[in-house]
């Protein structure tokens, strides 16, 4: 037997091999192998770890891009309808300007002394004096009844007003231009700043019609009735559909009053439409 230690070969180059320690068992080679095996293959285990990590953000950052473009979408949806909503709201401001301003033009007073309405003397009915009356003699003196066209101005201070006699009665009124008269409105005082303490006087039933200059052709435009008991400012539409023809001279008749046997008062008369164009003038 060799000795141990000896490498078979040149007896010149043979040479020791140092003996494994008594406790290397045949066991432990194969748990160092495994060990260094484990130790070469944790790069690959933490990246395999990194890789499932990152796959996890991926899908965690999928999620949260869809529930984004899912939010944009709605967002866009929103502007969209804002947008419409915006649109439409343009639209309908639009349009009521427009309606404003055409009730504007068709609420304008033609019946106003400064800008050129008359009283039709010859065919209105006669002014009213109450220094006829005993009573008023005494209390006004010195006061002079107010013409016809104090119908025609804004001042409606109390007693600044027009009278005719007794509870039937007519004022003619010639506007600046012919006009297409939508609506009337007539105004009064209320009793608690009247200078007699009621309104009696007040006119109720009313006719209005349009009358040509010769005053042989008259036009029934409405009727209505002033209530004393609703607001001092009452407007009346008249013939709207159709447009009536234009009319140069408006006539106001009055078929009864609210009490007051003596006379009827007054205070203001305005009459609406629109002016008649150049084209469509008979």
């Amino acid at each position: 037997m060799r000795p141990k230690g000896l490498i078979e070969g040149d007896p010149k180059k043979q040479q020791l091999v140092p003996s494994l320690p008594r406790e290397a068992s045949p066991g432990k080679p194969r748990r160092l192998w495994q060990r260094m095996l484990e130790q070469s293959l944790f790069p690959f285990q933490e990246l395999a770890l990194v890789s499932a990590e990152d796959l996890k953000t991926l899908r965690n950052l999928r999620v949260f891009l869809a529930e984004q473009s899912q939010e944009m979408q709605r967002v866009l949806e929103e502007v969209a309808q804002l947008r419409a909503e915006i649109s439409s709201a343009k639209e309908a401001n639009q349009a009521a300007s427009e309606m404003a301003s055409e009730f504007d033009v068709e609420m304008s007073d033609w019946a106003l002394k400064s800008s050129g309405a008359t009283i039709d003397t010859q065919r209105t009915s006669e002014t009213y004096d109450c220094k006829e009356n005993w009573g008023c003699r005494v209390l006004c003196f010195f006061c002079t009844a107010n013409p016809p066209d104090t119908i025609l101005e804004p001042d409606v201070s109390p007693g600044n007003c027009w009278s005719f006699r007794g509870h039937q009665g007519q004022v003619v009124i010639r506007l600046p231009a012919r006009v297409h008269v939508t609506a009337v409105t007539v105004q009064h005082i209320f009793k608690e700043v009247s200078p007699s303490g009621t309104v009696m006087s007040a006119p109720r039933d009313v006719a209005v019609f349009g009358v040509d200059a010769a005053g042989e052709e008259e036009t029934l435009l409405g009727t209505f009735t002033y209530s004393v008991a609703k607001e001092a400012i009452q407007t009346f539409p008249l013939k709207i559909a159709p447009l009536p023809r234009a009319f140069a001279y408006i006539k106001l008749l009055v078929k009864s009053n609210w009490g007051n046997p003596a006379y009827t008062c007054i205070y203001r008369v305005q009459v609406h439409g629109k002016m008649a164009k150049p084209e469509s003038l008979d």
